[in-house]
């Protein structure tokens, strides 16, 4: 393992430049697909919120129509 640490940090050091050239239709691929992948993150996360969240406000509201439909029941 130590071994590895050090040639990885030689390597590191002492790398060369690359001589390449990357065209507009692979870095316009790559926005792409960067940002489908933090879209995709948001959404996600945003359902994992949302549907819970959604069932408990129905919930409620549900409890809030019942007891409504109850005190109108009452006063008749």
């Amino acid at each position: 393992m130590y071994k590895l640490i050090i040639f990885s940090s030689i390597y590191i050091l002492f790398q060369t430049h690359a001589i390449s050239y990357v065209g507009p239709g692979m870095g316009g691929g790559l926005i792409a697909a960067t940002i489908g992948v933090v879209v995709a993150l948001l959404v996600s996360i945003f359902a994992l919120l949302w549907f819970p969240i959604k069932k408990i406000l129905k919930k409620k509201k549900q409890n809030n129509l019942e007891t409504n439909n109850s005190e109108e029941e009452k006063n008749k």
